[in-house]
């Protein structure tokens, strides 16, 4: 008798068990299979190129409203910046200005190391400086990029907006406004930007070197796992090794744990129903990254990058990835 009960209570175990992973099965089918159809009815499976800026009403009919990336070729062929930029030129207009370079151990700047979320080292030098370091004229312990992403440009150099436009006039038009934030990008082929999504309509432009950007739809946030972490930053020490600071009284911060370039599959299986889009941005292209996209960056060795940051409409398709991520909270995806 007692051994009949135990078998039935396994044989129920076993029966629940096999259930469960019937239900995720099916889960994982008809999700992957939405996930196919969104890239064959609304996504390209590449991303598509265009070899002339748009008209601002076209623009935002075929890429701004149905939230899809280009990269558009000719857009900033008539800037400065693309063959006056190279080091001796910066280092006579702007190498004796103090600007702020994220220096990490690794490359990874607002990223998860271990338990922690970690932000970079913030630090003031010189322009010539950091053009020593990236040049290998000085060796530097650690890792050292221009990030800062509160408008440096035009707050500080803004001795090189001489070379640029400080916003895209077809852009501006389409969307009745001006960017937020116009950033300048430089550093070492080590640093990468971690995978997150930012709340603009974003033109990426390169003007020297190369880019790489993993993409993923906002449609896809099911299979993005987001984790909470205890906020820190890095800080070098005098010998030159880095430790990792709590930031004292700090909220914990939610953020990807998961590297597009080695995705953990066995702990993070439901990844391997996105569909990344790679894409390279050569000197010259502008990227257009519609707001909400996840994207990972990685660049080439001194590559030099301005991107316009235009605040995204908070309207219905909005709404709609703010369901997406609750019931992908609900389901315990976070």
């Amino acid at each position: 008798m007692v051994f009949s009960l135990t078998r039935g209570c396994w044989s129920e175990k076993i029966l629940a068990e096999r259930r469960e992973r019937a239900a995720r099965r099916g889960r994982h089918t008809s999700e992957g299979k939405c996930s196919r159809i969104n890239m064959k009815l609304y996504l390209n499976e590449t991303v598509p190129y265009l070899e002339q800026p748009p008209s601002p009403l076209e623009f935002y009919r075929e890429w701004i409203g149905p939230n899809k990336p280009c990269i558009i070729r000719n857009s900033f062929s008539h800037w400065p910046a693309l063959h006056k930029w190279n080091p001796s030129y910066l280092r006579e207009a702007v190498g004796s200005k103090e600007i702020s370079v994220a220096v990490t151990p690794t490359g990874y700047a607002d990223a998860v190391h271990g338990d922690r979320f970690v932000m970079p080292e913030e630090r003031r030098m010189t322009f010539s400086s950091l053009l020593d370091v990236v040049e290998q004229k000085e060796e530097g312990a650690g890792v050292f990029y221009v990030q800062k992403q509160c408008s440096n440009l035009t707050e500080e150099l803004p001795e090189l907006t001489g070379d640029l436009e400080t916003h895209i006039p077809w852009m501006s038009e389409a969307l009745g406004k001006l960017p937020d934030a116009v950033n300048f990008w430089l550093g070492e082929a080590s640093a990468v930007t971690s995978m997150h999504k930012d709340h603009y309509e974003n033109l990426y432009c390169v003007i020297s070197g190369e880019k790489q950007f993993i993409l993923i739809p906002p449609s896809d946030r099911p299979f993005i796992p987001y984790e909470l972490y205890q906020p820190a930053t890095f800080h070098q020490r005098k010998d030159g090794t880095f430790e990792v600071v709590d930031e004292e009284c700090a909220d914990k911060v939610p953020w990807i744990p998961l590297d597009p370039l080695n995705p953990d599959l066995e702990r993070y299986p439901d990844y391997r129903l996105a569909r990344p889009l790679h894409c390279t941005v050569r000197a010259g292209e502008m990227l257009y990254l519609p707001s909400l996209w996840f994207h990972h960056v990685r660049q080439s060795h001194g590559c030099i990058a301005v991107n316009f940051w235009y605040d995204m409409e908070f309207d219905i398709k909005y709404n709609y990835f703010h369901l997406l991520e609750s019931l992908s909270r609900t389901v315990g995806v976070l």
